[in-house]
């Protein structure tokens, strides 16, 4: 199999092309060399997706038996490189995000769920602003990058992934880095929500695995990938980043509206909690019917910490926005609210 992944380097991207290589295809990446470091092993194509001699050379370089874009962002910009790409490659595999949905977070998906309206030819102003419950512009222009990759590719030559929330060693926005740094820390942990409320994050390498099994199965289509629903639950991942991390960490929990009522920001100050309903009830069966595995959370922790024990420091813009400050939590903590 010859792919050329455009990005490749971090995170999920990163775990594809390790997963292609460690299959024996040859994998050549596409992108700037400014994000991240080529995993050995690789043919790189230094270029930009803007400009079309760079575009040119990737062309060049062809065939490919698939084309894997990690890094889709605006419609516009997608349709161009797809036309382009068309001509020298058999499939066009877009790693899309659950976010295209007209009704994440607020309720259940699948793929049946009506998708953000978006033009395959929108710029990266196009849409509303963001609104906390509702449509994001990440989405719609996500929705969009998908449109465009059809109007190229076709339905028979496209596969769509829509993952949840994915996680595992090498994530640069720092969900589970934050909560493993802070249990490892120990004391009284602010924990959020209810213990049992369910959770269905995916590990990076299974989700790599399944694009990869998909494009050599030739199946073609769109898929949610998601962890398993009422396997998990938020106490679990806790009790994971105890474990793994050895830790004398005792867990606070406290009552959604108790955080609410105390300014704690959803999704961002503590991560991976939001109380909205459809955050974790993103059906994935499809994707399991044909292959998607999704090994123990506590696997998927336990890899993380042995990851961030020789990693550099997370320095990715969103990564800043991510925790609880420790001033925060111990006014959380002495709140009279919760007692």
């Amino acid at each position: 199999m010859r792919l050329l992944v455009l990005g490749g380097t971090l995170f999920l991207g990163r775990a594809v092309v390790e997963a292609a290589l460690g299959r024996g295809w040859s994998v050549t990446t596409f992108n700037r060399g400014q994000s991240g470091e080529d995993v050995p092993g690789v043919r790189v194509l230094r270029g930009n997706r803007l400009e079309p001699s760079d575009l040119h050379r990737a062309v060049e370089a062809g065939p490919w038996d698939a084309v894997i874009d990690m890094a889709a962002y605006v419609p516009k910009q997608v349709l161009a490189l797809s036309r382009s790409l068309a001509t020298v490659s058999r499939r066009y595999a877009l790693i899309s995000t659950v976010s295209v949905y007209e009704g994440w977070p607020a309720e259940p998906l699948s793929e049946a769920s009506p998708v953000l309206d978006c033009p395959p030819d929108a710029d990266e102003d196009f849409g509303p602003p963001d609104v906390e419950d509702g449509p994001t512009r990440y989405g719609r222009l996500k929705a969009g990058c998908e449109r465009a990759v059809l109007a190229s590719f076709g339905r028979d030559r496209t596969l769509i992934i829509r993952p949840g929330v994915v996680l595992g060693p090498h994530e640069y926005v720092g969900r589970l880095p934050w909560w493993l740094r802070r249990v490892a820390a120990g004391g009284r942990v602010v924990a959020p929500g209810a213990p049992d409320r369910t959770i269905q994050p995916v590990d990076v390498r299974d989700t790599a695995e399944f694009v990869l099994n998909t494009l050599a199965d030739d199946r073609m289509g769109m898929f949610n990938v998601a962890g398993p629903t009422n396997r998990d639950t938020f106490a679990d991942l806790l009790d994971a980043c105890k474990r793994a991390t050895a830790s004398d960490a005792e867990f606070v929990w406290f009552p959604d509206d108790v955080l609410l009522r105390r300014g704690v920001r959803q999704w961002s100050e503590l991560p991976l909690w939001r109380t909205h309903p459809g955050v974790w009830c993103v059906d994935a069966s499809a994707a399991f019917a044909v292959g998607l595995r999704s090994r123990p959370l506590a696997e998927t922790v336990a890899a993380t910490w042995a990851w961030m024990q020789t990693a550099p420091t997370l320095l990715n813009e969103r990564s800043a926005e991510i925790g609880l400050t420790r001033q925060h939590e111990a006014e959380i903590l002495a709140s009279v609210d919760y007692h």
